[in-house]
């Protein structure tokens, strides 16, 4: 009867999954529960400072590149074994929602990481999802998480054809369904009508007084088609300085950079400057 009763609870769980699109091992389920445990006491009144604080509590967990590849059809990846910068950031944001909404509901969980992760808060399709990360800044912006401050730090505007995954099709395996394609094409289209703002990187240090810890940190690129190849969080160190919480390339796990994000930023090539949204209480 025990067995039975187990088997019943495992159908059902797999049933739940499958009708939210949710991907989740039940090791990474079981490493959300221990997060819960040790994000307990985390909070704080400036919200940022939350941010960065549950942000360091996931140092050391290895760098893994594309997450959220997985499957025929798009799904709801949780993972926090492996995580690539934006899937970081994603997740932080979200157990720092979730502490803040004072709430350690699973369920909860993945609607703020769908909200978080998707256009409009919704997964319809690999489509949905928020590829470019000026469309995520733009997108989250809308729904009130977030406000873009580059312009209020210094930024200037950039007119530049954001269209690397259409032009590159070859190297999404989604993109090999022509109605995913038809969709990114679309949203490349929708991009093309905007300018975004980046802080230049010689103008950093200078300005970098008006950056807080908890920032989204966005890195822009001069890379044809694409708006921007890293982000992280900023986290000003002992030093002073703002340094850049993130899951590290060359490292291949969380760490704080060691030098200060203007520093940091002269060795990674092709790197024009910044872009940087806050995270709103």
């Amino acid at each position: 009867m025990k067995r039975f009763y187990i088997l019943i609870c495992f159908l059902l769980s797999i049933f739940n999954s499958f009708s939210q699109q949710i991907t989740c091992s039940t090791k990474d389920r079981q490493v959300f529960e221990d997060k819960i445990i040790e994000i307990e006491g985390l909070l704080e009144s400036d919200f940022g400072t939350t941010i960065v604080a549950i942000g360091k509590t996931f140092k050391g967990i290895p760098y893994v590149a594309k997450t959220l590849e997985i499957g025929e059809v798009e799904s709801l990846v949780v993972n926090l074994q492996g995580l690539d910068c934006t899937t970081y950031v994603e997740n932080v944001l979200a157990f720092s929602m979730l502490l803040k909404n004072n709430t350690s509901d699973f369920d909860a969980f993945t609607k703020i990481l769908e909200t978080i992760r998707y256009k409009d808060g919704q997964l319809d399709g690999y489509g949905s999802r928020l590829h470019y990360f000026t469309d995520w800044i733009r997108n989250n912006e809308q729904k009130g998480l977030l406000e873009d401050i580059t312009a209020k730090i210094g930024g200037v505007s950039l007119e530049k054809d954001i269209n690397f995954m259409g032009t590159h099709r070859e190297l999404y395996p989604f993109l090999k369904s022509d109605e995913n394609f038809e969709k990114i094409i679309a949203t490349e289209k929708e991009l093309a009508k905007e300018t975004f703002c980046f802080l230049p990187r010689e103008e950093i240090e200078a300005n970098e007084h008006l950056i807080q810890t908890g920032d989204i940190i966005a890195l822009a690129t001069s890379i044809n088609g694409l708006d921007v190849t890293h982000t992280g969080i900023a986290t000003r160190e002992k030093d002073g300085r703002i340094h850049l919480l993130h899951a590290s390339t060359s490292s291949m796990q969380v760490e704080v950079t060691k030098k200060p994000l203007a520093d940091y930023l002269l060795q990674i090539n092709k790197n024009i400057g910044i872009l940087v949204a806050r995270p709103l209480k």
